[in-house]
């Protein structure tokens, strides 16, 4: 599978995970510009968005050590517009999906409050 159909996979497999623990899906692949929120999603009166990172294996670290800095402050600016535009009036939060897919196994983890915006 090629990287650009793992990502689509795990993209899926996320929301599928996210939708098993109650999670209310608002919108995939939401974009502000350049910038993508791969998930916008609610549960419990607050809103998640969510990075999806997808891997076949962890021999060059695990898949959410790649959202860098610069990484989360793009998600931080999008998902205040997204905030702004949809007058969102919930606590909000940025979590990570880390996903492992190969032909062997699948493993998925859902680190909640991965990143913050600093005020």
């Amino acid at each position: 599978m090629d990287q650009k159909a793992l990502g689509i996979h795990g993209e899926q497999l996320a929301v599928g995970h996210l939708r098993s623990l109650g999670y209310n899906i608002l919108c995939t692949n939401w974009r502000f510009g350049k910038i993508e929120l791969d998930i916008i999603a609610s549960n419990n009166q607050v809103i998640s968005f969510i990075e999806v990172k997808t891997r076949e294996n962890n021999y060059l670290g695990e898949p959410w050590q790649s959202v860098t800095i610069p990484k989360q402050n793009r998600i931080i600016k999008a998902a205040n517009h997204y905030i702004v535009e949809n007058r969102v009036d919930l606590e909000c939060r940025f979590d990570i999906v880390s996903i492992i897919h190969n032909s062997k196994y699948t493993e998925i983890e859902h680190l909640k409050d991965a990143f913050y915006a600093m005020a």
